[in-house]
């Protein structure tokens, strides 16, 4: 009978049913794509576009490119459109995509484990000055960005780069991204374990596989056998650290989960030992775990960080070993403390052959082709072959005779590349910035440099290890959460109520064994004309208030907001 008009069943609005779509992860049956780039994904694999590059685009223009091509797939070879020059940080959430491109690409050149020849850098030189108007970014992970590029030269720099060695094959994209390496595997001193061969066999088997060049979202790797643990380990996806087990020697150290952004996690340890010889499989173990059960219906849950705090570490591990090793791991101890603040291996350091190895501090990343060029002839000049890149924006001679150290050190320093920097060359990061970047809000680089040279005037007796990153947008490129003084770019208010250019600032961040996010202080952001002032007047309360041996992270935690202000 139907109801009658009293009956709250008729009075009611009939609810629209929506099916529930989960999070689009594989395993569980969701392969239909919940968003434009999963669309675009499916549609054809990133790793189709280089034969268009090639065949197409390179030979009618820019504008020949497909969208999909142009702000998607192209990343899978390395390859992001470039901010079109004059547009200002207040315009960058508000323009459309092909607004804020420009018709010139921003390349990036994966360097595995930071390991280069110097043949390897002259040849990005070279092509730094004859196709990139002279630009070249070391970055935190160890890679090699040129700006400028032209798609029509493209293909020839692929064959440079690649007649080499060199790729970038999957340097951007949701992808397994360059394999972050300790700088000194196989030479130093003080190494637990050589993490080369781990990495040399991952590449082998993930880079360029199809297999795993449609994951949720970008995949960032990290192996090193330094007891500095040097490569960033707590905020890296997987990341293996060599520890010393008490039964079955050498090996490393397995976490997971790391990542910044805007919501920023410390990686988990697993509790397992991997030796030497299985890394190359848990590494594919995890990674296609991610594939697997990665979120893929929102962008900004799609890193594995939000699958494993979702799980946990003993799930995860559960996973691991039942579906994709099909065996138990060991358990394992966790890494020692570092006993070093710094992670750079900036100055001279003896290997274990009994030659040195000598790490330089360029400004904030920032070199040129021309300068890697003649980085290249200084290292052969004085007998090495071998320069390494770091996760701090610097880089590495490796074999230099006892005898000819100082000589290199004189021809590094006069180019301007410190081997006995400041703290403040030393310790200050930045990214790409509105330079170039289409999601920066303000200027990093050439900001991070005059800052460098302010606080090498106003405070130069000051010697304590003190890291200043600074970000030009939200997204955590130079890892602000974990610096001393981090800075978030973003626009803010002056003194006369004008909207300028300026960073919010985050205090006390670290890595280590003792990793934690910076504090932020209610309210306080700084404009950048402001920054100098202020870093100088935080940076002069730390040395007054200080406890004998205190870090400024553990100072900055306990101090009050008026002293951080």
């Amino acid at each position: 009978m139907a109801p009658s008009p009293q009956d709250p069943a008729a009075a009611a609005p009939r609810r629209k049913v929506s099916r529930h779509r989960g999070e689009g992860q594989w395993a569980a049956g969701h392969h239909t794509p919940l968003n434009g780039n999963e669309q675009f994904k499916k549609d054809d694999d990133g790793l189709n576009v280089r034969t268009r590059i090639e065949t197409i685009y390179s030979k009618r223009g820019f504008d020949s490119i497909d969208p999909n091509d142009l702000r998607g797939r192209m990343r899978w070879w390395g390859l992001y459109t470039q901010r079109k020059p004059g547009i200002d940080g207040g315009k960058t959430a508000v323009l459309e995509p092909e607004e804020l491109d420009d018709k010139y690409f921003m390349l990036r050149v994966r360097i595995d484990g930071g390991r280069l020849t110097t043949a390897q850098l002259r040849v990005i030189g070279e092509i730094s000055q004859e196709f990139a108007r002279g630009t070249a970014d070391i970055t935190d992970r160890q890679n090699i960005q040129l700006h400028w590029i032209r798609i029509e030269d493209v293909p020839e720099i692929w064959r440079r780069l690649e007649d080499v060695g060199l790729s970038t094959t999957e340097a951007c994209g949701d992808t397994p991204r360059v394999i972050l390496g300790s700088p000194v595997a196989g030479i130093a001193e003080d190494e637990i374990i050589d993490g080369t061969p781990a990495i040399e066999e991952i590449q082998r088997r993930v880079i360029g596989n199809k297999a795993f060049s449609n994951l949720p979202r970008k995949f960032k790797s990290a192996i090193s056998g330094s007891p500095l643990l040097d490569v960033a380990h707590e905020i890296n996806d997987i990341a293996l650290v060599g520890v010393e087990h008490p039964e079955h020697g050498p090996g490393f150290d397995l976490w997971v989960g790391g990542g910044l952004s805007t919501n920023p996690k410390i990686g988990v340890r697993l509790g397992a030992w991997v030796p030497l010889d299985e890394v190359a499989d848990v590494h594919e173990g995890v990674i296609s775990i991610f594939r697997d059960y990665g979120y893929r219906r929102l962008r900004n849950r799609a890193r594995l960080k939000f699958l494993v705090a979702d799980w946990g570490p003993e799930k995860f591990r559960q996973v691991l070993e039942d579906e994709y090793l099909g065996r138990k791991l060991l358990d394992g101890p966790a890494p020692e403390q570092p006993v070093e603040r710094w992670r750079d291996h900036v100055g001279v350091h003896r290997q274990r052959d009994g030659r040195f190895y000598v790490g330089f501090a360029p400004r904030v990343g920032r070199v040129d082709g021309a300068t890697l060029a003649k980085i290249a002839a200084v290292a052969e000049e004085h007998g090495s072959g071998r320069v390494r890149t770091t996760t701090e924006q610097k880089m590495i001679v490796l074999d230099v005779e006892g005898d000819r150290v100082d000589s290199l050190v004189a021809g590094l320093e006069a180019l301007d590349l410190r081997v006995s920097p400041s703290p403040f060359r030393r310790g200050t990061m930045a990214c790409t910035g509105i330079e170039f970047c289409k999601l920066a809000i303000v200027e990093t680089k050439a900001r991070g440099s005059a800052l460098i040279d302010e606080l090498e005037r106003r405070l130069p007796e000051f010697d304590e290890p003190i890291t200043i990153n600074l970000n030009g947008c939200p997204n955590a490129c130079a890892r602000i959460q974990v610096a001393d003084i981090g800075l978030k770019g973003q626009l803010v208010v002056d003194e006369d109520g004008n909207q300028v250019e300026g960073y919010q600032v985050h205090l006390g961040g670290a890595l280590g064994l003792e990793a934690g996010f910076g504090r932020k202080v209610r309210g306080l952001k700084v404009t950048s004309k402001e920054l100098p002032d202020y870093v100088e007047r935080v940076l002069r309360r730390f040395a007054a208030e200080r406890a004998d041996g205190e870090r400024f992270a553990v100072w900055a935690a306990r101090a009050s907001e008026e002293a951080l202000s």
